[in-house]
C-alpha cells in the first residue's frame, strides 16, 4: 500500500485523536517526497495514537472535515440533526460519529467508507 492510499485511509481518524499528530504527518508529506525514513516516523505517530483517546475538540475537528462531504447534499432534517448531535458531542456520547457513518453509506462517499474512522465507528456499533 503508497503512503498516500494508507494516509487516506488514516487521515480523519489520527485527526480525530490528535491534531498535532495530523500537522506532523502533514509537515512529512509536504513536497510529495517520502522515504524509508519518513515511512517509518508515519507510523510512529499513527501507532502512538493507539491508546490516545479522541477529545471533545479533536473530534469536532475531525466530525466537521467528514461534514465537509455531505454539506451541500444534506437534506434540510439531516443539517438540524448533524448540527444537534454535534453541539452534545463528547466522546462519552458520541451519536454523531453513528450519523456520519450512516450519511457516508446513504451517499455513497467511497474517500470515507474506505477510511478508518468511518469502519472503526461501523464495528464499534454493531
Amino acid at each position: 500500500m503508497s503512503w498516500q492510499s494508507d494516509w487516506a485511509y488514516n487521515k480523519y481518524w489520527v485527526m480525530a485523536h490528535s491534531q498535532n499528530a495530523y500537522n506532523e504527518i502533514r509537515t512529512l508529506a509536504k513536497n510529495n517526497h517520502w522515504d524509508e525514513k519518513k515511512e517509518q516516523e508515519y507510523q510512529q505517530i499513527v501507532q502512538s495514537l493507539e491508546n490516545v483517546e479522541p477529545t471533545k475538540a479533536t473530534l469536532v475537528t475531525a466530525y466537521q472535515h467528514i461534514w465537509g462531504y455531505f454539506k451541500k447534499i444534506a437534506t434540510s432534517e439531516e443539517k438540524q440533526q448533524y448540527l444537534k448531535l454535534l453541539d452534545y458531542l463528547s466522546p462519552e456520547n458520541d451519536n454523531l460519529g453513528a450519523f456520519l457513518t450512516q450519511l457516508t453509506d446513504k451517499y455513497q462517499v467511497k474517500y470515507l467508507q474506505n477510511s478508518r474512522i468511518i469502519i472503526e465507528i461501523k464495528e464499534q456499533n454493531k
